[in-house]
């Protein structure tokens, strides 16, 4: 048999595999020193959240970079090369002025696991794909149900978000009801007869993948029905039980209810006791979004506010939002997992019936994914080396920090906060200046300038069709110094823009 020379290089392959010769392991070695001695110096230079570039600043840097030959480069020439254009112009997440989105800086245990989970790359969908993996994640799980407190036969699985577990919940709220009022197996037979009569209620400030799930699911964004607010930006109870009485006069099906743990915006907590007994009493499906909020099940003053969660059908809940794991980690929890059986199907190379009689635990059956990654270990590995103590003392100090920033904006005087009691770790605010110059415009001006500037990074929102601005407060290390900074930018940039000057 002749062998290419193309093909003919063990050596050289070896170069490239983290594997049991010694060639690989001290390429490993090699390797992860360069990377890491760059991440180093760029995050020792670090000065701001953002280096203030304009897009097409961004691209012009980035056109060298993607200049991709048939010839190799050393790693250090392309740590050299990308240094600039792609670490450095990245958004610095864990700067203390970094305070726009539901995201997180990362906590060191979760980094490293990343290099630990990349480096063995199990395969989460069977058991002989990752054979200690699979129970590593199991247990995790089984840790989780239990500090939500569902009882025994509660089951989950790890997802990549908010947005996949959200709609897993729906998934299988919808099959559920289906296969329990008409005795029909959507799996199998496809959506019922009556589908387009089917509805969910949720709060009008729900993620918005709730709609998108249901319209994924084919109900239509149609079958999803908003339910107004209270003046705390919670769901009104008394709305929800007056539409689900309505709908059901007019000949409707709502089969579940979406209720939020912690919204985008204002972080506010649905009523869940209440929704919870009235979900029970109807013979709804109740799936709380806890993406955000139930991150409270680790926090040493707030867990209270958490009351009902342990109801819930099924839940949402994101490590990579405060439980400052990197992108992307998350879980969906679900009360009785024989719903879980809605999602199995067999395929004889992956996850065969026999795997079941014979007791393997083939993680496939349990999720919308197929191939998913370890992202246990870094859960494992955050808990573990961190403490559950020291982590509900950062999430308590978020909070804490955001209940500083709502009194500073109040005091100031020149801004109207409206969520000045918050509840989680979020604060929207309007710089209203004297006069009658328009305000959301003033506001969406104040957040680009910072932001193009690179001084700070704060989010904008809309209440009422106006332009607000938020904090977003996930890191534990932002300061009540950091924060009045920040306001004070505010300030100074609304001051140029109306008067053309400075105040200082």
């Amino acid at each position: 048999m002749v062998t290419s020379a193309k093909t003919s290089k063990p050596n050289l392959f070896d170069l490239f595999f983290l594997q049991q010769g010694e060639e690989g392991v001290q390429s490993f070695c090699t390797q992860a020193e360069i990377v890491v001695h760059t991440l180093a110096r760029v995050f020792k230079e670090v000065d701001q959240p953002f280096e203030g570039l304009t897009v097409e600043e961004i691209k012009q840097q980035l056109r060298p970079v993607m200049d991709i030959h048939e010839e190799a480069q050393s790693l250090y020439e392309v740590m050299k090369e990308i240094e600039g254009p792609i670490l450095k112009n990245s958004l610095h997440v864990s700067h203390e002025r970094s305070m726009a989105h539901l995201h997180c800086p990362p906590v060191l245990p979760g980094v490293l696991a990343e290099l630990m989970i990349g480096a063995l790359n199990q395969s989460m969908d069977s058991w002989d794909q990752s054979p200690s993996a699979t129970y590593v994640e199991e247990e995790l799980i089984r840790y989780w149900t239990q500090l939500v407190q569902f009882p025994e036969g509660s089951d989950g699985v790890f997802t990549s978000g908010g947005t996949q577990s959200n709609y897993m919940g729906l998934l299988l709220a919808r099959d559920a009801y289906c296969l329990t009022q008409w005795n029909h197996h959507v799996p199998t037979n496809g959506l019922p007869e009556d589908f387009r009569k089917m509805r969910v209620l949720c709060s009008e400030e729900a993620h918005f993948s709730v709609k998108k799930s249901i319209s994924q699911l084919g109900l239509g964004e149609q079958a999803v029905i908003p339910v107004p607010v209270d003046e705390k930006h919670r769901m009104d109870f008394k709305e929800v039980c007056r539409i689900v009485e309505q709908l059901e006069g007019e000949g409707l099906f709502p089969f579940a209810v979406v209720a939020t743990c912690g919204t985008t915006d204002f972080g506010s907590i649905d009523p869940l006791p209440n929704l919870a007994d009235f979900c029970k009493k109807k013979g709804l499906w109740l799936h709380v979004d806890a993406a955000y909020g139930g991150g409270l099940l680790l926090s040493n003053e707030h867990r209270d506010k958490l009351e009902g969660l342990e109801h819930a059908d099924s839940m949402t809940l994101d490590f990579h939002k405060w439980l400052f794991q990197p992108i992307s980690c998350g879980v969906f929890l679900l009360q009785d997992r024989k719903h879980l059986g809605l999602l199995s199907h067999h395929a004889d190379y992956l996850n065969p019936l026999e795997d079941e009689e014979d007791g393997i635990l083939n993680l496939v059956n349990k999720s919308v994914q197929t191939t998913r990654r370890f992202d246990a270990l870094k859960v494992l590995l955050t808990l573990k080396t961190m403490g559950t103590g020291l982590l509900g003392s950062m999430i308590d100090r978020t909070v804490e920090v955001a209940q500083y920033a709502a009194h500073e904006l109040e005091r100031r005087g020149c801004f109207h906060v409206e969520n000045a009691s918050p509840e989680l770790s979020t604060v929207v605010f309007q710089y209203r200046p004297a006069g009658h110059h328009p305000a959301g415009e003033l506001n969406r001006n104040i957040q680009q300038k910072l932001f193009r500037e690179g001084r700070a990074v704060l989010a904008k929102t809309s209440v009422d069709g106006e332009t607000y601005l938020k904090f977003t407060l996930l890191n534990p290390r932002t300061s009540e110094g950091d924060v009045s900074r920040v306001i004070d930018e505010i300030e100074n940039t609304a001051y140029e823009q109306i008067k053309g000057g400075t105040p200082h």
